[in-house]
């Protein structure tokens, strides 16, 4: 059974930085690319950022290009969201997500994955 675990949110300054995790079990992971998704108040869900199984290639979406960053650690089984220079839009539940298969792409999307974590709150306020 696949698990995901997010972990690290919180409530934090304007310019501040956190760093979420997802612990992974119940599959291969270091077989599957992952990704994390984030849902605002009162919006539809939003594409962060992925990340291949062997980290070679990362995306990230324009609004948070050059602010966070995605790594991974196979060996624990961990994913992770380094987020710096947090904004008030950066105000959401933060998810991490599960591509469907090994040969998934690191695609922009919200809608291919098939196991989600349960999400952790953060909050960008003064």
């Amino acid at each position: 059974q696949v698990q995901l675990v997010e972990s690290g949110g919180g409530l934090v300054q304007p310019g501040g930085s956190l760093r979420l995790s997802c612990a992974a079990s119940g599959f291969t992971f270091r077989l599957y690319p992952m990704s994390w998704v984030r849902q605002a108040p009162e919006k539809g869900l939003e594409w962060v950022s992925g990340i291949s199984a062997d980290s070679k290639s990362t995306r990230y979406a324009d609004s948070v290009k050059g602010r966070f960053t995605i790594f991974r650690d196979n060996d624990k089984n961990t994913l992770y969201l380094q987020m710096n220079s947090l904004k008030p839009d950066d105000t959401a539940v933060y998810y991490c997500a599960k591509y469907p298969s090994p040969a998934s792409p690191v695609a922009i999307t919200t809608t291919a994955f098939n196991s989600w974590g349960q999400g952790t709150q953060v909050t960008v306020s003064s």
